[in-house]
C-alpha cells in the first residue's frame, strides 16, 4: 500500500504487488524506478513490464477511490527531476478536483515511466488537467482504447 493524492487532496492507500526488494524498496513511491534499477526483483521485472502490478487498484476503484480513467494518483512529495511536482507545477493541484484513475491521458500518450526531464513532467501534468478541462465518457473510451492498444504495443504509447 502507498499514500498517494486523490481527489480533493485527500490521501488514499492505493493497492500495488510488490516489485522491490523489502531491503530496497522505497515505501513512500516517491524515489522513481530508473532503467535497471537494481532494487526490483526479476518478478518485479515482469510484473512492471506487462502492468501487472497495477490490477490490486482495481479495488480501490471498487471502494471508491479511484475510477479506471482519471489522472494518475502520484506518491506524496513525488519528484519529477529532483523537484516536487507542486513546486515545477503551479496549478498541479487542479488536476485533484476528480478521481484519480488506474490509466489516463497522460499514459494514453505515452507520457509513462520515470520523469527525468522537468518537461516531460509538465507535459504530464498538462494531460492531466486538460483531461479535467475536458472530461467526457467519449475520452474515456479513447483514453481506454489507446491504453489497450499500448499494452499489446508493449508499453509504448502512441
Amino acid at each position: 500500500r502507498q499514500a498517494r493524492w486523490a481527489q480533493g487532496c485527500r490521501i488514499i492507500h492505493v493497492f500495488k504487488f510488490r516489485s522491490m526488494r523489502l531491503d530496497q524498496c522505497d515505501a513512500t513511491g516517491v524515489r522513481q524506478t530508473v532503467e535497471g534499477d537494481p532494487r526490483i526483483t526479476r518478478i518485479g521485472r515482469f510484473i512492471r513490464k506487462t502492468n501487472i502490478d497495477e490490477l490490486p487498484q482495481l479495488f480501490n476503484v471498487l471502494k471508491g477511490d479511484m475510477s479506471l480513467v482519471g489522472p494518475r494518483c502520484h506518491p506524496l512529495g513525488m519528484l519529477a527531476a529532483g523537484v516536487a511536482y507542486e513546486d515545477l507545477v503551479p496549478n498541479y493541484h487542479d488536476r485533484h478536483v476528480m478521481k484519480p484513475g488506474i490509466t489516463g491521458l497522460a499514459q494514453a500518450r505515452g507520457l509513462r515511466g520515470p520523469t527525468t526531464r522537468r518537461s516531460k513532467a509538465k507535459a504530464r501534468i498538462a494531460a492531466d488537467l486538460h483531461y479535467v478541462e475536458n472530461f467526457s465518457l467519449w475520452l474515456d473510451f479513447k483514453i481506454i482504447y489507446r491504453t489497450l492498444l499500448s499494452e499489446i504495443r508493449g508499453g509504448t504509447g502512441s
